[in-house]
């Protein structure tokens, strides 16, 4: 390590100088060992070698949104970027269709956003990452702290009613991050569709947090705080629009396939039988008559009925999508007159009836119109008919291939 003054060294460094600071989950590209400088070879890299990070530790990863670290009198805390990027683009419309939608979470705990200080705002929310990203990047607001709950990776408003977003979450939370050493107020604000499952007299009395409500929308934040944390009556309103019911699209669609796949087969196989015993000839041409039915009650119950939800007259969401899929049935029937018989037609139309209706009462669970009592007691009126329905179809179809 030490050169000898005696003679010309060529030696360098014992160790290999410490790579740069890794920008997120980039890896740092450490300089070359040796420059040449003429003949000889020195050392180079920098003259004081970096430290390693306060956060380098055997399993820790720093996510693309983290970009920096604050510290606080309980510990650094990540600071978040509030810009979303083409990664947390694409993870948005990944899981808008439903695939490892389970798995979109970020880890419970404190953040930042801007350079927070202890007087500012704590905002809590879940850890479904899509909660967190609309957050950190709707909000408005130029510095505060972000306290994630561990929600098993729920929204808001269903971790409320699933019990995950609870009294117990928040108290706990706020004990584990040392909040009441780093904000010298004792306020936390909640979203307003986490008042289901949260008891703000216990919160303030567990921990010493008093909750305030905030708006519905995270978009609204930045003018509910300069408004002295109060909410006007549009801040408070929940809205169900059309742009809002047709993002939920994408994911009532996404768990059809694994179920459809099978109903196809078996429908093809069914549509062989007649009086030759079983044509394959048949079971393709009748199966694809079937398949424009099956393709017609999903288009009907989960596109359509989303999109026409308050102007269908009736309350029932089975009801709506038992109409529009009435109307749809007789629309493809009228396209298929030519090629089915009686007994095929009446077997398309109460087809796509009953998928529509199906699939437009499990809608029920994505909108603000219906409470979990409402919707137990419409399935429970709805099911049976739906069950006869669909077991009438096969019978029908089977019927009208001896017909």
């Amino acid at each position: 390590m030490v050169q000898d003054d005696k003679k010309e060294s060529t030696d360098c460094c014992g160790t290999e100088p410490s790579p740069a600071p890794c920008d997120c989950n980039t890896p740092a590209t450490p300089e070359p060992m040796f420059a040449t400088t003429g003949d000889d070879k020195v050392c180079c890299g920098p003259q004081t070698a970096p430290p390693s990070g306060s956060h380098e530790r055997p399993g820790y990863r720093l996510w693309h949104f983290v970009k920096d670290f604050i510290e606080t009198p309980a510990g650094p805390v990540p600071l978040v970027k509030t810009v979303l990027n083409a990664r947390d683009r694409l993870g948005k419309i990944r899981v808008r269709w439903g695939i490892r939608r389970n798995q979109y979470q970020v880890a419970p705990g404190l953040y930042g956003v801007g350079r927070p200080n202890a007087s500012s705002p704590v905002l809590v929310t879940a850890n479904y990452k899509l909660s967190f990203d609309t957050l950190r990047s709707q909000a408005g607001v130029t510095q505060a702290w972000i306290l994630v709950l561990d929600t098993r990776g729920i929204n808001v408003w269903c971790a409320a009613g699933k019990g995950t977003f609870s009294t117990e979450e928040v108290v706990q939370r706020v004990k584990s991050s040392q909040l009441e050493r780093i904000v010298e107020h004792r306020r936390l604000i909640l979203p307003q569709l986490s008042a289901t499952g949260v008891a703000s007299r216990r919160v303030k009395k567990e921990c010493g947090f008093k909750v305030t409500w905030g708006p519905v929308r995270a978009a609204d934040l930045g003018r509910f705080l300069d408004a002295g944390m109060r909410a006007d009556e549009a801040m408070r309103r929940v809205t169900f629009s059309v742009s809002e019911r047709i993002t939920l699209v994408p994911v009532e669609l996404s768990f059809l396939p694994r179920y459809l796949l099978w109903v196809m087969a078996a429908t093809f196989v069914l549509s062989g039988f007649g009086t030759g015993v079983f044509s394959f000839q048949a079971a393709w041409y009748r199966g694809m008559l079937m398949a424009v039915a099956l393709a017609g009650g999903v288009f009907a119950g989960a596109i359509v009925a989303p999109i026409l939800l308050p102007w269908i007259p009736v309350r029932s969401f089975s009801m709506k999508g038992a109409i529009v899929g009435v109307v749809t049935g007789l629309v493809i029937a009228a396209a298929l007159r030519d090629q089915a018989n009686s007994w095929e037609i009446a077997a398309l139309l109460i087809c796509t009836a009953v998928i529509s209706s199906y699939l437009a009462m499990n809608f029920t669970g994505s909108t603000p119109y219906t409470s979990p009592s409402g919707v137990e007691k419409e399935m429970r009126r709805a099911i049976p008919f739906q069950a006869g329905a669909a077991l009438l179809v096969p019978v029908l179809w089977v019927a009208a291939g001896f017909a």
